[in-house]
C-alpha cells in the first residue's frame, strides 16, 4: 500500500509538516475550461450527473493546481429525486422544487433512498476519481445536511428569509421533524454509499443552518446532523467527516457537538478564536475570505501565513471560508495553492 495522501492523514489526526489544502467550489465557474464546457452542456444536472462530464470537471482544478483534495462535482440536491423530491436547476436562478413539500401527505409519500438504483453515476464518478488521482490527493465526497435540504424542499427555491420553513418549524414542528428524520436517514445512506464508491473524506454542507438561532439550531439542525454522523460512523468509523455552515459564528461550539471529525470555519470568525472555542481536540478547516483572492499575490500570501499561524500546528486543513468566487483570477488561485504547499510549520 503506497503512503496515504496528506489530507486524509491530517483528517485522521496525524501531524505533518504543513497543512493540506483544497478549495470549496474549486471545480467550476471561475475556471475558463469549466465555462467552455458549460457553454457546450448548458444543463447543470447533465454536467453533474453525466459521469464523463462530472469527472472531467472534478479533475480540472486538480490538473491545474494539484490541490490536496479533489472533490466530486455534484450538487447537494442530487439525492432528492431518489427519495421522491424532483428538482430542476435553472441557470442563473438556481434550484427549483415544484411542487414544494408543504403537507404531511407529501412527507409520508417519500421513500428511503436506494443509491444503487437512483444514483448509479456516483459510483462511476468516485471510482474513476480514485483511479485518476491514486494516492496523490484525497477524494472528497459531499452531501447536504437535513436542515438545508428540508429548507430547499419546503421553500421550493433559494430564500432570503426562510419564512416558509420557519413557519412550519414554529407552528407545525412535528411535521418538520418527520421530514428531517426521513432526509437524515437518506443522507446517511448516501454518505455510506459515497464512501463505498471511493470517497475518502465526506463533507456535509448545512449551508443554511446559520439562519437559525442557537436554540433552534439545537432543535432542528444539530440532532439531524448527529443522526447522519452516528449512522455513518456505525459502519465506517475511519472515514473523516467535515461539517460546514455558512455564517456559523453563533453556533460554532454546537457544530463541534455533531460528532464530525472536522469543523469547517467560515471567515467571519478569527481562526485562533475558532480553535479556542472548538477545543484542541477538534480539527478545523478554513477559513480565508474568498474575496482575499482578488487581492495582490503578496496580500494572498500574507493572509495564508496569518491563518496557518492562527490555526497552529496540526489538525488544520487550509481552505476558504466559503466557495471560490466567480471572476477570481486563476493566477491568484495558483498563488493560493503554491503558497499553501510551500509552508512548513
Amino acid at each position: 500500500m503506497s503512503e496515504l495522501p496528506c489530507l486524509l492523514r491530517v483528517a485522521r489526526g496525524e501531524v505533518l509538516d504543513r497543512p493540506p489544502v483544497w478549495m470549496m467550489r474549486q471545480a467550476g465557474r471561475y475556471m475558463k475550461v469549466y465555462r467552455d464546457l458549460r457553454d457546450k452542456y448548458p444543463s447543470f444536472r447533465e454536467r453533474s450527473e453525466n459521469p464523463d462530464l462530472a469527472i472531467e470537471i472534478s479533475l480540472q482544478p486538480w490538473r491545474a493546481f494539484q490541490p490536496d483534495g479533489v472533490i466530486m462535482f455534484s450538487d447537494i440536491l442530487t439525492p432528492l429525486p431518489g427519495m421522491g423530491i424532483p428538482f430542476d436547476i435553472i441557470e442563473s436562478k438556481g434550484p427549483i422544487i415544484d411542487p414544494p413539500i408543504r403537507s404531511l401527505a407529501q412527507i409520508e409519500q417519500l421513500h428511503p433512498l436506494q443509491p444503487e438504483e437512483s444514483l448509479p453515476f456516483i459510483k462511476t464518478i468516485l471510482n474513476t476519481l480514485r483511479q485518476e488521482v491514486a494516492n496523490k490527493s484525497t477524494v472528497l465526497g459531499f452531501v447536504g445536511a437535513p436542515w438545508t435540504l428540508a429548507a430547499y424542499a419546503i421553500e421550493g427555491k433559494s430564500s432570503k428569509n426562510y419564512a416558509v420553513i420557519k413557519s412550519m418549524a414554529f407552528s407545525e414542528p412535528d411535521m418538520l421533524h418527520k421530514l428531517l428524520g426521513k432526509i437524515a436517514d437518506a443522507i446517511a445512506t448516501y454518505v455510506r454509499y459515497q464512501i463505498d464508491c471511493g470517497a475518502q473524506v465526506v463533507q456535509m454542507f448545512d449551508s443554511w443552518a446559520g439562519e437559525l438561532s442557537p436554540q433552534d439550531y439545537e432543535t432542528f439542525a444539530l440532532p439531524y446532523q448527529k443522526r447522519v454522523v452516528e449512522q455513518v460512523k456505525a459502519t465506517h468509523p475511519d472515514t473523516p467527516l467535515i461539517l460546514y455552515i455558512s455564517g456559523s459564528a453563533g453556533v460554532l461550539e454546537r457544530m463541534g457537538q455533531s460528532g464530525v471529525d472536522i469543523v469547517s470555519v467560515d471567515w467571519t470568525v478569527d481562526m485562533a478564536e475558532a480553535r479556542q472555542r472548538l477545543g484542541k481536540e477538534m480539527k478545523v478547516q478554513g477559513n480565508i475570505d474568498p474575496g482575499v483572492l482578488f487581492g495582490s499575490p503578496e496580500f494572498i500570501r500574507e493572509r495564508i501565513h496569518d491563518t496557518v499561524a492562527k490555526a497552529g500546528k496540526g489538525g488544520h486543513i487550509l481552505n476558504l471560508g466559503h466557495g471560490v468566487l466567480v471572476g477570481t483570477p486563476e493566477d491568484h488561485v495558483r498563488v493560493f495553492f503554491e503558497t499553501a504547499k510551500s509552508i512548513r510549520y
